[in-house]
């Protein structure tokens, strides 16, 4: 088994022609729901780990302890994270590609990139 982060970006386009807040509230708990179903799916088969959606603002932090804020360069955003414990790539790819499936504005699916990584084990 190796664990994976499956980083999901909304970069626009398909059916996040629009921000999420932006979106009707019927697709805003279409989407969500689906999040929760496919983590419900990947809980009852002991893949799924961890799974967050994440604010859009952020805190960059250097080791001198000086700080800024940033929002999301238009166009691209960091909207969540999964880190999945599969038996290879390949099936980490498969959840990747239904989550970038998942419904968004108008139900239209979201065809959002999402970067799958494998996650290094100390040795």
């Amino acid at each position: 088994m190796a664990k994976y982060l499956l980083m999901q970006h909304y970069e626009g386009g398909a059916g996040c022609d629009r921000p999420i807040g932006d979106w009707p509230a019927a697709d805003i708990r279409a989407h969500i729901d689906f999040q929760l179903a496919l983590d419900a799916e990947l809980t009852a088969a002991g893949e799924l780990v961890d799974s967050q959606g994440l604010a859009a603002e952020a805190t960059r932090v250097v080791s001198d302890g000086t700080t800024s804020a940033t929002a999301p360069v238009t166009g691209r955003l960091l909207a969540g994270y999964r880190v999945v414990d599969v038996e290879d790539e390949r099936r980490a790819v498969e959840i990747a590609a239904r989550t970038s499936a998942a419904p968004g504005a108008g139900g239209v699916p979201i065809q959002q990139p999402i970067e799958v990584r494998r996650v290094m084990q100390a040795p």
